[in-house]
């Protein structure tokens, strides 16, 4: 008998190189392929490079897009949704609420589709009335097109319970603490362990880099503000608060893989200034590495953190300043929001969890709208 045979669709693709999405594909799909599945993630090629064909065990397949703002995400997963139509899979998963139009195309070969809806796209600063219309027509075809539909927040399922009367799956996010020692990274930023605050995401207005940048000026103290992240299309937004910048604000860019690690294993916070989406793979990685969380109170990121964090208003950067004062007077404090957070990401966050969930419900669709015979 042949594995199951899954398709991965609408991400920027493997190796993780950008954001939640990026990060989810890589680390389901390896498991999966752990758990015996045939698993294929369509990759963009400015993302991955062409001559990859394989990684850990995952199939790879790499198409061209337009790399604009608006056309990357659509005009890849069309060609992704095209190609995959003639492989005969026994089930995809398609990521993010825009692609829900490109669903029909799977699901008339004979692929049962689940879709992964995010957080509300719709209320990101970043688009404009274009951007916002595409997403409040896409989240009304979510609950359409696919076979499922799934959630990575109660928040989210709740949304979509009231707003359109769609139930939906919730499957989060996990972590797989890998700790490292101080390192290439720390040293090349002149970085000491548990003496620097960590900001990790994509330099988006709705994720408030601006505002974390702001009140960093009213906290005393000789503690770095490491703001890792960046953002393709946002150069004008980005130097509106990176230059003249408090010189104890580095700026390095993105960093992934083992340098990533290092910093998560040895922040003394983690700040996580998000205003949209639901469960971030950034603050539950945060938590599993044991680090204080301070964060911004929204629901869905409370439903998150619980107890265990530190909770602030991004549009009044003064909270914000205020927790981080206390943190860096207070050694203390952020030991013990440090356990507190570790302890909720072990029994909550698993990417073991995650993976057999997703296997799961792979089975299931498989199972209630079988795909071609080859």
């Amino acid at each position: 008998m042949r594995p199951l045979r899954v398709a991965l669709i609408g991400s920027r693709g493997i190796p993780a190189r950008y954001g939640g999405y990026e990060t989810l594909m890589e680390e389901l799909s390896t498991r999966l392929v752990r758990l015996g599945l045939d698993v294929t993630v369509y990759c963009r090629s400015h993302n991955t490079p062409r001559s990859l064909g394989c990684y850990k065990g995952v199939r790879v397949t790499v198409l061209p897009t337009l790399r604009t703002k608006h056309l990357d995400t659509p005009v890849h997963t069309l060609l992704a949704c095209l190609h995959a139509s003639r492989q005969d899979f026994d089930a995809a998963l398609v990521v993010n609420s825009v692609n829900a139009i490109f669903v029909p195309l799977l699901r008339a070969t004979g692929t049962p589709v689940a879709l992964h809806v995010d957080g509300i796209e719709r209320q990101r600063a970043k688009w404009g009335l274009l951007g916002q219309f595409a997403y409040s027509l896409s989240e009304r075809l979510a609950v359409l097109f696919p076979n499922a539909l799934i959630t990575d927040a109660e928040v989210i399922r709740q949304y979509y319970l009231e707003t359109h009367k769609a139930e939906s799956s919730v499957i989060t996010y996990g972590v797989d603490p890998q700790p490292v020692s101080p390192g290439e990274t720390m040293q090349r930023l002149g970085l000491d362990s548990r003496r620097f605050f960590l900001y990790v995401s994509r330099f988006e207005p709705e994720n408030n880099p601006h505002r974390v940048a702001e009140a960093y000026r009213a906290v005393e103290g000789d503690l770095p503000l490491v703001m890792v992240g960046g953002a393709p299309y946002a150069d004008r937004f980005v130097q509106s608060f990176t230059k003249g910048a408090d010189p104890r604000v580095l700026f390095p860019g993105p960093i992934y893989g083992e340098g990533y690690r290092e910093l998560l294993s040895h922040a003394r916070a983690y700040i996580h200034a998000t205003e949209v989406g639901g469960t971030h793979p950034a603050l539950v990685e945060a938590m599993g590495y044991g680090n204080c969380v301070v964060v911004n109170e929204t629901p869905e990121n409370r439903e998150v953190a619980v107890d265990s964090g530190l909770y602030f208003d991004a549009r009044q950067p003064a909270t914000l300043a205020e927790h981080l004062q206390a943190l860096s007077d207070n050694s203390e404090l952020w030991e013990e929001r440090g356990r507190r957070a570790e302890t909720l990401a072990s029994a909550r966050y698993s990417w073991r969890t995650v993976s057999e969930e997703y296997a799961e419900l792979f089975r299931e669709l498989a199972q209630r709208e079988p795909a071609r015979s080859s």
